[in-house]
């Protein structure tokens, strides 16, 4: 681990597109009674059986917030309704308020790593976002002057004139009780709902006309990107734009990225609702890109619009490893990827083609890499130095680690595995975690570094 974020410090990433603000409510019993006892339990569960797939009012969040706590998965669902969105800042009092997005979470991670230089950029940069961003040297923000490119703090680089996107994260907990008419609900999972703003004003996936011609040499200075915030983009937009005109424009960045230099791209993949938007943004981004970082539920939905409903909703309603191992090795294949990076709460894996110039077992290095920040930032909320990973050191893997294993192990041999290198090891798990917002972000930043810092090592890239 140690050796790793030695070599991390003479690493530089490039990070685009999403970054906001996190309002967090730590949900408790009387939170949740409240809510039920305001909106009505035959309300609420005649609206969850029509589950709502965004918020249009408040209805629409109490019966997919309490659909998340009875299966204890984390879930985000789309906030679409300026009046829905005022009734949230009416109605709570937020525990804490930091940085969200992709881009954000990393960013800040990868900073208090001691990255060599870590660029985020995001389409809106109001000056609350630009405040929550660590307040180092090697955190930078692209700006242009005079035809250049000029990295500067986001502090000195904010916009006044940009609004600041705000999702609402209610965190829960395992074991929480509450009662919804005589059905008595107990958590089985910490986890969170996210309530996911997706506003028109920050739902334009796209570097600015200034900026893009400079993304060659941004690939040139970096040793790997990072992309997200494609969950945000819309089917239409009131200026006559739609969801393919932002795929395309997202097409040529990546493009421009790699053109003096073929940089290695991850994209983080996020939950799209709409079937017909996932489809898109999995045909136009992914087979351009080497690594995708995604959950096991995310598995399933992209499954689902390949055409492999079966093996979707296997994973879906299972959730076995060897429906995972087959739906990644399709995913792998289909979408012509380097690498595929699967976290889910016991476990973590690669797949990758068996000419990937990794061993196995350095493979398995670069995944404990990621889940032990995420078990440093679980038990922490937070890491702020290199020296906190210590912490995650000595939290141990999950008591279901020796099972999943073996599971593993058995898919293996049931399926056909030798074009492939597919490695799984158990998670860090943290009993109490002080926030679970931000961990998959954590995990797939981790991995895909330390897969960058080994490729190096070995001289392949």
């Amino acid at each position: 681990m140690m050796e790793f974020l030695r070599d991390f410090q003479r690493m530089s990433m490039y990070l685009a597109y999403n970054v906001n603000v996190d309002a967090i409510v730590y949900l408790n019993e009387k939170h949740i009674e409240s809510l039920i006892k305001e909106f009505g339990v035959e309300n609420i569960k005649r609206r969850i059986e029509e589950y709502p797939r965004e918020i249009n009012e408040p209805l629409d969040f109490v019966a997919r917030l309490i659909h998340a706590l009875k299966t204890g998965k984390p879930q985000a669902v789309p906030l679409v309704a300026h009046e829905a969105d005022k009734w949230f800042n009416s109605r709570f009092t937020y525990d804490v308020e930091r940085i969200g997005g992709q881009v954000g979470v990393i960013a800040n991670l990868l900073a208090n790593l001691n990255f060599n230089r870590v660029i985020a950029y995001s389409p809106l940069l109001g000056k609350k976002q630009a405040d929550m961003f660590v307040n180092r040297d090697n955190l930078l923000y692209p700006t242009i002057e005079k035809e250049k490119v000029v990295l500067k703090k986001p502090l000195e680089a904010y916009r006044e004139e940009d609004p600041v996107k705000i999702n609402r994260i209610f965190e829960f907990r395992q074991g929480t009780k509450f009662k919804l008419g005589n059905e008595e609900i107990i958590v089985p999972y910490s986890g969170r709902f996210i309530v996911a703003c997706r506003f028109e004003e920050f739902a334009r996936i796209e570097t600015s006309p200034e900026l893009k011609p400079h993304l060659p040499e941004i690939g040139d200075i970096v040793d790997g990107v990072i992309l997200s915030g494609y969950q945000g983009i819309r089917k239409h937009y009131s200026d006559g734009k739609d969801a393919n005109y932002y795929l395309r424009k997202a097409k040529e960045d990546i493009k421009l990225l790699k053109r003096k230099k073929d940089v290695k791209v991850h994209v983080e993949f996020a939950s799209i609702q709409d079937r017909e938007l996932r489809k898109k943004v999995i045909y136009n981004i992914f087979p351009l890109v080497d690594s995708v970082g995604m959950d096991e539920a995310e598995i399933a939905h992209i499954l689902s619009v390949l055409g492999y409903r079966d093996l979707s909703d296997r994973i879906f309603t299972y959730n076995r490893i060897e429906d995972a191992v087959l739906g990644a090795k399709i995913l792998l294949d289909e979408l012509n990827l380097e690498i595929l990076q699967i976290h889910t709460i016991y476990y973590l894996m690669y797949i990758t083609h068996r000419d990937n110039p990794l061993s196995e077992e350095e493979l398995s290095k670069s995944l404990e890499v990621g889940t032990t920040l995420a078990a440093t930032r679980a038990f922490l909320g937070d890491i702020k130095r290199p020296e906190d990973v210590k912490v995650g050191l000595n939290i141990p893997f999950n008591e279901k680690g020796e099972f999943v294993k073996l599971r593993f192990e058995e898919a293996k041999a049931k399926m056909r595995t030798r074009e492939y290198k597919i490695v799984m090891i158990p998670t860090r798990l943290v009993k109490k975690p002080v926030s679970t917002v931000g961990l998959g972000d954590t995990i797939s930043a981790g991995a895909f570094a330390s897969y960058l810092s080994l490729l190096r090592k070995n001289k392949v890239y």
